[in-house]
C-alpha cells in the first residue's frame, strides 16, 4: 500500500455504490479517487437486473428514503436513455400488494395498478419504473466522476485503515465480509441468462407457490432472463442446469422466449447484511472510515440516496 496522501477521499470499491459515491463526492468539489479490484465492468453491479424497486431492506424508514431519492435521480437520467442506460419501462410485478405498494411509494408512481388478466396471469402490479441497462450506466458514471475530477483506478486493497487518505469510503459490497471484517454479510448468488429480444417491450418479475423466480427485463438489443437466489453460495460459475431452468420459468410467462438466441450467462453474489452499513468511524490521526455496504439485491435501488448520506458523513 503506497504511504503517500491519495487524495482527499479514497472509495474503495467500484461497483454501483462505489461509483455513485464518487460522484457525489467528486461534484461536490472533493478530490477523489476510486479503488477498484476488478474493472467497473467486471464488478457484481455489472451481473445486476437494475430494475428499480422498493426492496424491504433495513433500515426499513432509511431504506424507503433512499429509494425513493434514487427514484428522483433515475427519473431524470431516463431522459437521455442512449447516454445513461436508463429507461423508463412499464412491466408487472408479479404477486404485488397494491395497497402495501402504495403505502411504500406514496404518490410517486401515479400510474401504479392492478394488472389486468391479459397482462398477468394471476394478482400482479403494472407499473412504470426505471430500468437501468448496466453495461451502459456503469461506464457512464465512470465518465461522469472523471469529467468532475475524480480517477478510477485498479488496485487491491488489503487493510481499509492502511489507506493514505483523510476520509476512506468503504463500499466493497460482498469484500467488506473479510476486509472489514464484517462476518454478517453473506454472499446471495444470483444467475441471469442473456438472450436475443424477441420483441418483448414490457417486463415481469415473478414469485410461485415454491419461492422459485422467474423475471425478465428487455433491453434494446437483448433480454435478461433471471434468476436465482442462492444463499450463501460464493461460486461465480454458471451452472447449466440453473439456467436451463430460468429460460424454463420465463418461458411458462411468454413462450416466445423458449426459442431465443442465448448470447450469455452471468453470476454475481449480492452482498446481503441484515441491514445496510451505513455509518462513520475514526481512524487513526484524526481521519476517518465511512462504511457504505450491505445493500444485497438493492443496490441500484438505493445507490444514489445512500450517496448522499455516505458524502454527509464524509464531510468534517
Amino acid at each position: 500500500m503506497d504511504s503517500e496522501l491519495s487524495g482527499d477521499v479514497v472509495v474503495v470499491g467500484g461497483g454501483v455504490i462505489g461509483l455513485t459515491t464518487a460522484v457525489v463526492l467528486a461534484e461536490r468539489g472533493e478530490r477523489v479517487r476510486v479503488w477498484t479490484r476488478d474493472p467497473v465492468e467486471r464488478t457484481t453491479s455489472a451481473v445486476a437486473g437494475a430494475l428499480w424497486w422498493p426492496y424491504r431492506i433495513e433500515p426499513a424508514a432509511s431504506a424507503r428514503a433512499w429509494a425513493l431519492r434514487s427514484l428522483e435521480v433515475y427519473e431524470e437520467l431516463a431522459a437521455d436513455p442512449d447516454r445513461t442506460g436508463v429507461r423508463m419501462v412499464e412491466g408487472v410485478l408479479g404477486e404485488g400488494d397494491l395497497d402495501e405498494a402504495r403505502a411504500w411509494v406514496g404518490e410517486r408512481l401515479p400510474g401504479l395498478r392492478t394488472a389486468t388478466a391479459g397482462e398477468y396471469a394471476g394478482d400482479g402490479l403494472w407499473v412504470r419504473l426505471p430500468l437501468i441497462d448496466m453495461t451502459v450506466h456503469l461506464p457512464w458514471l465512470r465518465r461522469r466522476l472523471t469529467e468532475a475530477g475524480g480517477v478510477v483506478e485498479t488496485r487491491t486493497v488489503s487493510d481499509l485503515a492502511a489507506v493514505a487518505a483523510p476520509v476512506v469510503v468503504n463500499c466493497t459490497g460482498v469484500g467488506a465480509r473479510e476486509l472489514v471484517p464484517d462476518p454478517s454479510v453473506r454472499p446471495v448468488r444470483g444467475q441471469l441468462v442473456v438472450v436475443e429480444n424477441p420483441n418483448v417491450r414490457t417486463w415481469v418479475a415473478s414469485t410461485d407457490a415454491d419461492g422459485e423466480m422467474a423475471y425478465f427485463f428487455p433491453h434494446p438489443d437483448r433480454l435478461v432472463l433471471g434468476g436465482t437466489a442462492q444463499e450463501d453460495a460464493w461460486s461465480t460459475e454458471p451452472d447449466p442446469a440453473v439456467a436451463e431452468a430460468i429460460v424454463r420459468r420465463c418461458a411458462a410467462l411468454r413462450p416466445e422466449i423458449a426459442g431465443a438466441r442465448v448470447l450469455g450467462h452471468r453470476v454475481g453474489l449480492r452482498p446481503t447484511r441484515d441491514a445496510v452499513r451505513l455509518e462513520r468511524e475514526p481512524l487513526p490521526g484524526g481521519r476517518a472510515l465511512v462504511h457504505n455496504y450491505g445493500h444485497g439485491g438493492a443496490g441500484v435501488t438505493v445507490a444514489w440516496g445512500c450517496a448522499a448520506e455516505a458524502a454527509r458523513l464524509a464531510s468534517p
